[in-house]
């Protein structure tokens, strides 16, 4: 017989693992983002809210899953086994809003506290009272879970009626798959007229892969029929490898009509005592733990390098969006220097602001041109590195995530921000100025301002801004100009770079905001095999 494996060192890899799974991100809209997403999930419910709680307390009561599509009458199933209706019932759909737990009182405070289904806000609710009108306000009915206790039920085993598995309303949909996943008993719930239907079987396929102990229940089953459906349905079974499950049906009666009443006894009977065969007779109850717990296990072996085939697709994305950003601003920068090398900055109105300096423009004018004239070549280079990111982009599903690719949104504007890094590189290049004139052994200094016009000029005309060198040389002295141009163009390769960089970082934000690391691959892997080595 297979035993559960309770060690502590298995409990902390699987603990390990657990923080590995949570901390994974599909945040890239991929091909394969969504299932991995949903694998991800899927598998932290089965973790948080079946197996590690299982695994650290194994004498705890055995949790059976009542869950099927809509009408299925699983709530009047569950009514019928605890002997009283404990969970609403009726014709409009969907009616089960609140998950509700029965289990016997002695068994109460295993289901009370967080051990199983930790998000889940527990409420005990009067009989006459509805579960809606005892959560705070704004609080979710479906992110709820009502206990109830039945004497009637035995000592270690709980029933747990989930909501429709195909309801209309999302949120019943993904809670109920989460409350399978706490299951040590899957009871999936049909009828005559719907168990050939897509969705019971999706959810049959998923107990069978991670071998999970599992019942069905054929429900309201016309009397003329019974044998006929009950042996196409075992066929079906038996053809899709789950012909060994424990199969129940059960008639349709007038009871079950309205979905108002509890079903005789004898209807259920068969069910209810096997159910509470698997909870009390030691040796079955230990072959479905171990059976259940064992299959989660299982299939980690397949699901976590999936998950970390996904991550790894992920990292891969975005090591594209980087580096289209980053090849885009490489090579614009690059033409900027270029551009600044040949002195393409003294041209237009900058250009003819020089050739009137001094006479007809004044030292502030020329430097508003040059500044103007810089803005708009680190403007155009910023913009054309974008539009290739962009162009590079298109080709990409992964820069389809929210927040790539659109407006600041701060309403800043690359703009604004050039301009004020280029006010920034003027004032203290006239500072530069204002420092070598003071070091000048004359009585009468020059203008601060026309010092720095000209060293400007100097350092973005190239070739036809010689006579601005030497000019500034006639004014501060070679020497003094020598080391005004090394300062200035250190200044100016300074501010460019920043610009260039800023503009980068800031287009690379959104994506490194997602945190697509390389490291949850490996961690994942790790992971899973420091578990398998613990088994």
């Amino acid at each position: 017989m297979v035993t559960l494996d309770v060690r502590p060192q298995l409990l902390d890899a699987l603990s390990a693992l657990r923080d590995r799974v949570a901390a994974a991100r599909f945040p890239l809209p991929l091909a394969g983002a969504p299932r991995a997403r949903a694998n991800r999930d899927e598998l932290l419910a089965q973790l948080d809210d079946y197996l590690v709680p299982r695994l650290r307390e194994p004498e705890a009561p055995l949790l059976a899953v009542v869950g099927g599509s809509t009408g299925a009458g699983k709530s009047t199933l569950v009514n019928s086994l605890v002997g009283r209706r404990v969970s609403e019932a009726g014709v409009l759909r969907p009616t089960t809003r609140t998950p509700v737990l029965v289990c016997h009182p002695e068994d109460h405070h295993w289901f009370s506290g967080m051990r199983v289904l930790p998000d889940l806000t527990r409420v005990w609710v009067p009989h006459q009272e509805s579960p809606e009108e005892l959560l705070l306000p704004g609080e979710n009915p479906a992110r709820v879970l009502r206990i109830e206790t039945a004497d009637t039920l035995p000592p270690g085993l709980a029933l747990l009626d989930a909501p429709d598995i195909d309801s209309l309303l999302a949120d019943n949909r993904v809670l109920a798959a989460e409350l399978l996943c706490a299951a040590d008993i899957w009871v999936m719930v049909t009828t005559a007229a719907r168990y050939a239907d897509a969705v019971p079987w999706h959810l049959l396929r998923t107990a069978k892969e991670y071998d999970a102990a599992l019942v069905t229940v054929l429900d309201r089953v016309p009397h003329q029929v019974v044998a006929e459906v009950s042996r196409q349905y075992a066929a079906l079974l038996t053809k899709a490898g789950l012909g060994h499950v424990p199969r129940f049906t059960v008639p349709e009666l007038p009871e079950s009509a309205w979905g108002g009443g509890l079903l005789p006894a004898t209807a259920v009977a068969p069910l209810r005592t096997w159910l509470v065969q698997q909870a009390q007779e030691p040796a079955s109850r230990h072959h479905t733990l171990a059976r259940t717990a064992h299959g989660v296990l299982d299939s980690l072996k397949a699901r976590m390098p999936e998950l970390a085939s996904a991550a790894a697709q992920q990292y891969a994305a975005a090591l594209r969006l980087t580096a289209a950003v980053e090849g885009a601003y490489d090579s614009e920068h690059a033409r900027v220097r270029g551009r600044l090398n040949s002195g393409a900055v003294l041209a237009g109105d900058a250009l003819k602001r020089w050739r009137a300096f001094p006479l007809d423009c004044t030292a502030p004018e020329l430097l508003d041109a040059l500044a103007e004239s810089l803005a708009a070549l680190l403007l155009c280079a910023v913009t054309a590195a974008d539009e290739r990111v962009d162009d590079s982009w298109r080709r990409e599903p992964a820069s389809g995530a929210p927040g790539l690719g659109g407006p600041d949104p701060s309403g800043d504007t690359a703009e604004h921000r050039i301009g004020m890094a280029v006010r920034r590189w003027r004032r203290e290049l006239e500072e530069y100025a204002e420092d070598e004139i003071r070091e000048l052994d004359r009585g009468t200094a020059p203008d601060a301002e026309a010092v720095a016009a000209l060293v400007a000029t100097a350092l973005l005309g190239g070739r036809r801004a010689r006579s601005a060198g030497e000019g500034l040389a006639e004014r501060i002295g070679a020497h003094g100009a020598l080391r005004l141009r090394d300062r200035g163009g250190r200044l100016l390769t300074e501010h460019v770079d920043r610009v260039m960089h800023t503009e980068r970082e800031r287009r690379l934000a959104p994506l490194d905001a997602l945190e697509v690391h390389a490291e949850p691959q490996a961690e994942l892997i790790a992971a899973l095999s420091v578990l398998q080595k613990e088994r």
